[in-house]
């Protein structure tokens, strides 16, 4: 959403109320609150006004045109100081007289770039928001179902149909109000039935409540690649529609329809831009043309036509896509078929991942049909934006108009200055990046989308496309092109006092904020959609050039003497060494054994002494059983008496 910091207001001192309101940016005494509610209430008084003359309004395009018009120096605005009341009053007065002027191209530029700004979003932004939507949908239904205590027959039957219901929901093949779609997916052989019958509900209700959300999940994607290898095979598929075949025509049909806007747009935009070019050679010509606002018109076509290459872009997009999944999806069913042919049971670790993949195949399809709808819609609704040319330049003033003047196409336009090239040798402070030495030259972010930077400060406000082979200018880290060497030339002595034309030139003509991407300019007005993505716009060039570079060891041969010694004692003793060896004798003895063999050795390391004890012994102190038997040696009896005499100590005597 555009976010103006729109200037406060107070009563002249003449009046009664000293009442004051400003804007948090411009008057630091006032809270973030009160500032925001005083841009509301401005905004609301001038919504409230256009209404009262019949035309509804957005608010985002009322924050637009209340920032546009405090912009226009010509307005008398002056932001650096609170703005009174009766300023305000004037505003919102302008503002209102701005947004009701029906013959305007420049309303209808602001109110075009308002309507895309709010309704495209980027391809992974809008299928994320699409998934999203889709599960917030299905998040009652998934609710029931997991928070259900089903006990009686009834309720499982109950809880068994808001599965199906669930089941047909999430793969949007068919409606779960149809009988006929029912009964396919609950009836007897069934895609539910064989892979989740109703007794095992019983099983499902114990599970916990992620469990069971990722398992109602699996459950669908199962069921729909099912449903859809069935189709295929011709045993099935009530209700599901052929999206492959569907997308296969709906692409190129939408590529024509965006073609053939696009190809009246640009003719338009080549009409407007060679009667300037008339206009910037003859001022005469400019004063009696400047009623019609063809610099206006320009604006128009031209944010028409950028907008028309977004949408052809994704739309390309969306066919390559489409094309590959189409291969995919063959290959699949391919698959599916080899792997099941005419047997009777199939094992579920062999055909479930290629159902969910099948499954999450058509999901993709789907995508891409809701993706190319509205990208369809969007096209069309751009189209009232350009109704005022009709009115302004209807055929017979353009004829007259285009008398003697050649057309050319912005091709053609660069054609014509394609060997032209900056020398960088030129200009010693300056960088210029060219085609051969810039590795991502086609992905640089240039500045002024690409026109002209010199043309448009110089023939008040032209836009001629720019040519990159010429040269691009890189200056303050940023990207500058130029339709003719000339051009680039005379830019690169004073780049400030162009860049300066230019945004003074956008101050009165808002249009040209988005129209050239002045955004970093004019902070206060980016777009919603544009301020998440504004640090991955900034690509940095790669130059690359071919180096070498070597170095010589040595760079004359070396003249070292190794065996030079300067200390005498080292001679001597070299020497005596030498006499020593002279009266060495070196003897060697070889066995038949050791003939012909080396000396091996190996080395092993002993083992580690280990011991272990698993058991203690231990052991108590008892007394000594000591008993002794007297008599037995006999004695002068015949009879043996013997006597047994117990001598053992007590224990509590040990």
């Amino acid at each position: 959403m555009v976010t103006p910091r729109v200037p406060g207001c107070r009563e002249s001192p003449g009046e009664e109320s000293g009442r004051r309101c400003s804007s948090s940016s411009l008057q630091p005494r006032m809270l973030p609150t009160q500032a925001e509610s005083v841009i509301k209430s401005i905004i609301r008084e001038i919504g409230q006004e256009c209404a009262a003359h019949g035309e509804i309004v957005p608010e985002t395009l009322v924050a637009f045109m209340v920032k546009a018009v405090v912009l226009d120096p010509s307005n008398g605005f002056n932001t650096d100081r609170t703005l009174t009341k009766s300023d305000v009053q004037k505003l919102v007065k302008l503002c209102v007289n701005r947004l009701l002027d029906s013959k305007n191209p420049s309303l209808d530029t602001i109110k075009m770039q308002v309507y895309f700004d709010m309704n495209y979003t980027s391809r992974e932004e809008f299928l994320e928001e699409h998934h999203r939507v889709i599960e917030s949908r299905l998040s009652s239904v998934s609710r029931e179902i997991t928070d259900s205590r089903a006990c009686a027959r009834e309720e499982l039957e109950s809880l068994y149909r808001k599965v199906v219901s669930y089941v047909l929901l999430r793969s949007g093949l068919g409606s779960p109000t149809d009988l006929k779609i029912v009964r396919e997916a609950t009836g007897e052989k069934s895609a539910l039935q064989s892979v989740f019958p109703q007794t095992e509900l019983g099983t499902f209700l114990t599970l916990s409540k992620k469990d069971k959300e990722c398992q109602l999940k699996e459950l669908a994607m199962i069921v729909t690649g099912i449903r859809l290898f069935n189709r295929d095979c011709g045993k099935g598929g009530e209700g599901i529609d052929d999206l492959p075949a569907i997308l296969q025509e709906a692409i190129p049909a939408t590529t024509q329809h965006v073609d053939s806007q696009l190809e009246v747009v640009q003719d338009q935009a080549y009409r407007y831009t060679a009667i300037l070019e008339k206009v910037a050679k003859n001022p005469l010509m400019g004063q009696e043309l400047q009623p019609y606002m063809l610099r206006e018109a320009l604006y128009n076509v031209r944010q028409c036509e950028i907008f028309l290459q977004v949408i052809l872009s994704d739309i390309i997009t969306c066919a390559q896509e489409v094309e590959m999944m189409i291969k995919q999806l063959e290959a699949q069913l391919e698959q599916l078929k080899l792997t099941v042919k005419s047997k009777t049971a199939v094992p579920t670790s062999q055909v479930f991942p290629v159902f969910i993949a099948l499954s999450n195949l058509w999901t993709s399809f789907q995508d891409e049909t809701v993706l190319i709808s509205v990208l369809s819609n969007l096209t069309t609704h751009l189209e009232p934006f350009l109704g005022a040319h009709d009115l302004f330049f209807p055929e017979k003033v353009m004829q007259a108009l285009l008398d003697g003047v050649t057309v050319k196409t912005d091709v053609c336009r660069i054609k014509e200055h394609i060997e032209d090239r900056v020398n960088a040798a030129d200009f010693k402070k300056l960088e210029w990046l060219f085609p051969e030495t810039t590795a991502n030259f086609d992905k640089l972010l240039i500045q002024y989308r690409g026109f002209c930077a010199y043309t448009f400060a110089t023939t008040d406000g032209l836009l001629l496309p720019g040519n990159p082979s010429i040269g691009i200018l890189k200056y303050k880290d940023k990207y500058y092109t130029f339709n003719t060497r000339d051009a680039a030339y005379s830019f690169a002595e004073n780049p400030e006092n162009y860049i300066d034309i230019i945004r003074e030139k956008a101050k009165k003509n808002a249009e040209l904020i988005q129209l050239l991407e002045l955004h970093q300019q004019f902070e206060t007005l980016i777009q919603y959609s544009q301020t998440k993505g504004v640090d991955k716009r900034y690509i940095k060039p790669i130059t690359k050039c071919e180096t070498g570079t070597q170095t010589d060891t040595h760079l004359l041969p070396p003249t070292i003497v190794r065996s030079y010694e300067w200390n005498e004692w080292e001679l001597r003793r070299k020497a005596i060494k030498l006499a020593n060896l002279r009266r060495k004798v070196t003897h060697s003895v070889q066995t038949d054994h050791s003939h012909m063999r080396r000396e091996n050795c190996s080395q092993v390391y002993p083992s580690k002494t280990v011991g272990t004890q698993s058991l203690r012994d231990g052991c108590s102190r008892v007394p000594r059983p000591q008993i002794y038997i007297a008599g037995l040696r006999g004695g002068q009896t015949k009879a043996t008496h013997g006597l047994k005499v117990n001598l053992t100590r007590a224990v509590d005597e040990t």
